[in-house]
């Protein structure tokens, strides 16, 4: 039953790194409660996926960052950063994306 005044729970924030451990270009794996994660940054905005190949499972974050996209290198599928979502075959279902604040120099994603 939907209860119309029912609180919602507040947002999970959790520190997962230095913004310096990201550098630009570059990726960063982190674990968290609801498992690993990639953070990617792209020109100075980071951005957070799970670390996990929606292909085969494999860590994405052993992967190339490319602008704004994030090949595994295990069979070549891509994704978008930005929105975690497949470019490019064999992977063709998204992985899911996490939303990060820089907060004086340290890495927040949102987990729920």
């Amino acid at each position: 039953m939907f209860r119309k005044n029912a609180a919602r729970p507040e947002p999970v924030w959790v520190r997962v790194a230095t913004a310096d451990e990201v550098p630009v270009g570059g990726l960063r794996a982190v674990s968290t409660d609801k498992g690993p994660l990639v953070l990617a940054n792209v020109d100075g905005d980071i951005y957070a996926l799970e670390d996990r190949c929606s292909h085969q499972d494999y860590p994405l974050s052993a992967g190339e960052l490319e602008h704004d996209e994030l090949e595994c290198p295990f069979h070549g599928a891509r994704f978008d950063v930005c929105t975690g979502r497949a470019v490019q075959l064999p992977a063709v279902t998204p992985v899911r994306s996490f939303r990060v604040e820089v907060r004086d120099g340290d890495v927040y994603v949102r987990l729920d």
